[in-house]
């Protein structure tokens, strides 16, 4: 696993991701550099910073697309998509980006069909490249799991992982032997219920050894993205003012100011088509206002297009079930595509919501969660979001027991939070909004 900005990264994602950006962007800088007109300045520099712009984009396509999803690494369907979305990018960024660079050209004379060839064939060969890999298992690392309880979830957990392999080990009474058995395994790295629990004399041998000894809880924590709810002290809270700068939270502020703005004008046209399809299918208004709950517990209105009839809740506040008769026709199409979440723009710029964070719910659910399950109340020491990271890695919860794992997500969050993860998550979104991934 690759730390980076304190998110974990699972290392073979990074590896495909970081090799597939290289190829991409030697194809796109080759494509430029030969095609490029006589006369025309070809400074390598900039031709450079152009492939570099493709290479990102391309990047990006594949991560708003599900592609660096194990389930996807070869789903006919996603790289279809995920082309189609590279094309589109790699056409509009070439469209603005090289009057820019270059003034004396307007871009015609780049092949953008020789691009989408080579940012397709980049996809298929690396993927292709790293799959023989993995089945060679030259991608596999192998793990030790010490005896212990936790090891035996972990090992569950890792069974269908095809980048692990567990390996169980022995009793040994004297610390020298847990060492030398490791070695002669070729195994580097250990899991154990608390490293601390293992003998001072056993933890300097491994140490001396070379072997890092994880442990299972932090490991489960970084290889899934998922905090352990009851390995969490009780009374936990986190200290954001301690571990955000007031400079980060001025530029967290800037920036969810901009992208509200941005996403309030770019979606300007759905909007207005919503609101009139809204008012046409059924009577009542066309926004809805929710009690919800936000930061250190404060309640808010969110507001949304209305996709329920008008008295959907005249009784008390349910969760919303799969095909929830209480949604209207126009209602079902806009919350499949994540268009009632529009409106909530307009509690960012107000400061009720961030851009990302947990989601707020109703403070009906919230007395009820919070008196039931641990830890539920320290969502709420960060601002709540319109996307977050158990929205993107979890579909709609419309239970408790689902609420109970959203909560293993948006802990680790909290734990976690940073802008490299704020980055992750907004690329995420457009994968989970363009497939419609747990929407009800």
């Amino acid at each position: 696993m690759t730390s980076l900005f304190g998110h974990s990264v699972r290392s073979e994602l990074f590896f495909l991701s970081l090799v597939e950006a290289l190829v991409c962007f030697g194809a796109f800088y080759a494509i430029l550099l030969i095609g490029i007109p006589d006369g025309l300045s070809s400074n390598p520099a900039i031709l450079l910073l152009l492939a570099g712009m493709m290479a990102l984009c391309a990047s990006f396509a594949c991560g708003a697309t599900g592609l660096y999803q194990q389930k996807n690494w070869l789903n006919t369907g996603r790289l279809i998509s995920g082309s189609l979305l590279g094309a589109t990018m790699l056409v509009i960024v070439t469209q603005l980006a090289v009057p820019q660079l270059l003034p004396n050209s307007s871009g015609a004379w780049i092949n953008r069909l020789e691009l989408v060839t080579a940012f397709v064939a980049a996809v298929l060969v690396t993927r292709m490249a790293f799959l023989s890999a993995v089945h060679a298992g030259m991608m596999r690392q192998r793990v030790a799991l010490l005896p212990g309880l936790e090891g035996d979830r972990l090992r569950t957990a890792l069974r269908n992982d095809t980048m692990f392999e567990a390996v169980d080990v022995p009793s040994h009474n004297h610390p020298d032997l847990l060492p030398h058995w490791l070695a002669g395994q070729r195994l580097r790295t250990a899991i154990t219920d608390d490293p601390a629990s293992l003998p001072p004399a056993q933890r300097h041998a491994l140490a001396d050894a070379g072997i890092r000894v994880w442990a299972a809880t932090d490991f489960a924590e970084r290889r899934l993205g998922q905090v352990d709810l009851d390995r969490l002290p009780i009374g936990w809270q986190p200290d954001m003012a301690a571990r955000e700068s007031l400079a980060v939270r001025v530029l967290r502020r800037g920036m969810d100011i901009s992208m509200s703005l941005l996403l309030l004008l770019l979606t300007l046209p759905v909007s207005l088509l919503a609101t009139l399809a809204v008012k046409l299918d059924s009577p009542g208004p066309v926004f809805y206002r929710q009690q919800r709950v936000g930061l250190n517990g404060q309640v808010f209105a969110l507001y949304k297009f209305r996709s329920m009839s008008a008295d959907a809740e005249k009784g008390h506040a349910v969760w919303a079930t799969k095909n929830d008769p209480r949604v209207t026709r126009v209602g079902r199409f806009i919350r499949l595509t994540r268009i009632d979440e529009i409106p909530q723009v307009f509690n960012v710029l107000r400061g009720d919501m961030a851009f990302i964070g947990p989601r707020p719910e109703r403070p009906e659910f919230v007395s009820r969660l919070c008196a039931i399950m641990p830890h539920y109340e320290a969502r709420a020491s960060v601002p709540p979001g319109i996307t977050g990271w158990a929205q993107v890695n979890y579909s709609y919860g419309a239970s408790d027991a689902d609420a109970q794992v959203k909560l293993t997500y948006d802990l680790y969050y909290v734990r976690r939070r940073s802008l490299f993860l704020d980055l992750l998550i907004i690329i995420a979104t457009v994968r989970v909004v363009l497939f419609q991934e747990g929407a009800r």
